[in-house]
């Protein structure tokens, strides 16, 4: 069965809010740019990418968004998580509007200096389309600190030194303490135990909860969740069926859809991923799931990225514990003003905020 693209989907979410006649204009991105990007490999030889960069909405402030690696990155996929970035900015009441951008490679094929000559060309293509006050990119899917860096020196060889033009730099460059959409997350479920876990190299489980702390430890030292002591393997796909009361999907759209949104057993969902359950709200929704929507879910990455372009546009760093309680009051008050609406509006997580803005 064929899914519906991922604009599709988006602006299914906008239609079916009921605000299309007052809304209409953001279906239509402001701007969209697809560049080449030629690069000579380690081996001599040429090698050509397609670069995307879709800025969708600048109503609220500069365009914001991260910029992907990823062999599955073409234009519907980045429209539609532009314009997802337009609503989260406006549920975490950050003065942004939304954009996304990428290109279409795997980063695991390419050296360190291939990704270098290839972020640096892309770079090249877009530096008059992005700017302070224009389109701050930050880190994505395949990308890293590391990239962030190699943008900023580019942007700076045409537009003098701009801290301020990238998020989710090295501290060293002026990136920020505290910056990760996981912790964002994290204010969203306190307490609980960890019963399974997955990720690109496999799946654990294990009923009494999973120790955390030594997962990682081992993933750092092996670069796999395989042969980890602490739980038993399993199918990576029956993460989303397995037997919790909270099931977070933290990667991809469309892993919960209309083949598996059935066998669900989770009684809430928590959106950290962008557009995870699409299209299996209705179904999610019948079984009586809650769902609390990405674009709040995961609106800690962006919240401590707009906590970073202000440091660097007042040249003053705030320390990690400031950044932490500066975040926690932001999502903190966004889910208030989400519950509060949907009250108001008895209308579900999902739907209120699209209204909401």
């Amino acid at each position: 069965m064929l899914l519906p693209q991922p604009t599709a989907i988006s602006d299914w979410r906008l239609v079916y809010s009921g605000w299309t006649l007052s809304l209409k204009s953001l279906l239509i991105p402001f701007r969209e740019i697809k560049v080449e990007c030629t690069i000579p490999k380690d081996d001599g030889t040429l090698v050509s990418y397609v670069g995307f960069r879709i800025q969708h909405d600048n109503a609220r402030g500069p365009m914001k968004g991260g910029i992907r690696y990823h062999p599955e990155v073409e234009p519907d996929e980045v429209n539609a998580l532009a314009q997802l970035m337009t609503w989260k900015t406006a549920v975490a009441n950050i003065p942004y509007g939304g954009a996304k951008g990428g290109i279409g490679c795997n980063p695991r094929d390419l050296s360190k200096s291939e990704l270098e000559r290839l972020t640096r060309v892309f770079t090249q293509k877009i530096h008059d389309l992005i700017g302070i006050h224009t389109d701050v990119p930050a880190p994505d899917m395949g990308t890293n600190a590391q990239t962030m860096a190699w943008i900023l020196d580019e942007y700076s060889k045409f537009h003098g030194h701009s801290p301020a033009v990238v998020t989710g730099k090295p501290v060293d460059l002026g990136g920020s303490l505290g910056r990760e959409t996981g912790r964002g997350v994290a204010h969203t479920r306190e307490g609980g135990k960890i019963v399974a876990v997955s990720d690109i190299t496999g799946a654990i489980k294990n009923p009494k909860g999973i120790d955390i702390p030594e997962l990682l430890k081992h993933r750092e030292a092996t670069g796999s969740l395989k042969s980890f002591g602490g739980g038993d393997s399993m199918d990576p796909m029956n993460c989303f069926v397995h037997e919790c009361d909270v099931l977070i999907p933290c990667a991809l759209g469309g892993v919960l859809n209309r083949q598996n949104a059935a066998d669900v057993k989770a009684k809430f969902i928590i959106e950290a991923a962008n557009h995870p359950t699409d299209p299996a709200d209705e179904i999610l929704s019948k079984k009586g799931v809650v769902i609390l929507p990405d674009i709040y879910a995961n609106a800690g990455g962006v919240t401590v990225s707009y906590f970073e372009w202000v440091q660097n546009i007042q040249g003053f760093m705030w320390d990690e514990e400031k950044v932490n309680k500066e975040l926690k009051k932001y999502m903190t008050q966004a889910f208030h003003n989400i519950k509060n609406m949907c009250q108001s509006h008895d209308c579900s997580l999902r739907m209120v905020p699209l209204p909401s803005r």
